[in-house]
């Protein structure tokens, strides 16, 4: 189901932009800094602050040291986001993984242990980057030769990930409600945590000069991370005694990442539901917060009275040329 809703989101891809975020990765060092800088120190701290005992600082810790999820191609998709550098980010942090975890986690995890008591599946990693590179390229190479099909199946899948990503966040609930009862502590940091890290990024895209679609991109794809990942890796390395005080956190993250992605698309949705109605959006231009393309895949031309009306979409604005 994951690799279906993965094709369709390659189905917004252009094999130009790809490659040119790859080869002017701007965005992407910004993400990274986020993802494997921000995240591991952020859960650090709050591990820390919260005074929380060893193994479940050490899941935190994990936590902000995985690479990025691929919800966060989904969400990124229905807040307008920039699509290409949204996969690629996801797929440079998956492969820069193999390497930056047991980095991160040599640094940050030798306060309450060692890091070679954790283990890093690095088989799940490769899956995951498979999972999400071969549906992705079929997609592409479908937008590219079929067009008309590929936004049929944006529609389809947009939809779909949305579901997924519900039923996801349910199914785990019920299977693991035995591991519910844990200290208020790590449910006050699971709850947080997802928003500080998508404040966080979309502060420094800001800052380092993004507009605002990217920074939007790189928001979502420092705050939502693979807690699949994380699961396995705390199933690996930790016995059933310690696995009950710990388990349930990347179940409480991965929870709370969908609720602040309901919040976030809800919001946007509003915002960019008012912007059309409003005088500056008939004239073509749109508010500073909407620079970029909307992912809608409706690019297309209206025939009127005059001639035919072309609707371009660009990065930083839209504009109508009457031919």
């Amino acid at each position: 189901m994951l690799a279906l809703i993965m094709f369709s989101m390659g189905c917004t891809v252009e094999a130009a932009k790809l490659w040119g975020h790859i080869r002017r990765p701007w965005g992407i060092f910004i993400g990274f800094l986020c993802q494997f800088g921000i995240m591991p120190f952020t859960a650090f701290a709050l591990a820390l602050a919260f005074g929380v005992l060893p193994v479940q600082a050490v899941v935190i810790i994990i936590m902000g040291c995985c690479p990025g999820g691929t919800g966060s191609n989904i969400v990124c998709y229905w807040l307008d986001g920039d699509m290409d550098l949204s996969i690629s980010m996801t797929a440079c942090s998956s492969i820069l993984a193999l390497g930056m975890m047991p980095l991160c986690l040599l640094i940050y995890t030798n306060v309450w242990t060692s890091s070679d008591a954790i283990q890093i599946p690095y088989d799940s990693i490769g899956i995951t980057l498979a999972s999400l590179l071969i549906p992705i390229a079929v997609g592409m190479l479908v937008k590219r030769k079929w067009p008309k099909y590929a936004k049929k199946i944006l529609k389809v899948g947009s939809i779909a990930g949305v579901f997924l990503i519900v039923i996801i966040a349910v199914v785990g609930g019920v299977l693991y409600q035995s591991s519910w009862s844990i200290a208020p502590s790590l449910w006050i940091i699971g709850t947080i945590y997802p928003f500080i890290g998508c404040s966080l990024g979309f502060l420094l895209a800001l800052v380092v000069g993004q507009p605002w679609y990217r920074a939007r991109t790189i928001a979502l794809e420092t705050g939502f991370q693979n807690s699949q990942l994380c699961s396995t890796i705390v199933q690996l390395s930790f016995t059933q005694d310690e696995l009950d005080l710990m388990f349930s956190f990347p179940l409480i993250y991965s929870i709370f990442q969908i609720v602040a992605a309901i919040m976030f698309v809800a919001a946007y949705q509003i915002y960019k539901r008012n912007c059309s109605k409003s005088s500056a959006f008939a004239d073509g231009d749109l508010p500073s917060l909407e620079t970029g393309q909307e992912n809608v895949a409706f690019e297309g031309k209206e025939k009127g009275k005059d001639g035919d009306k072309f609707t371009q979409l660009t990065e930083g604005h839209v504009s109508w040329r009457h031919f």
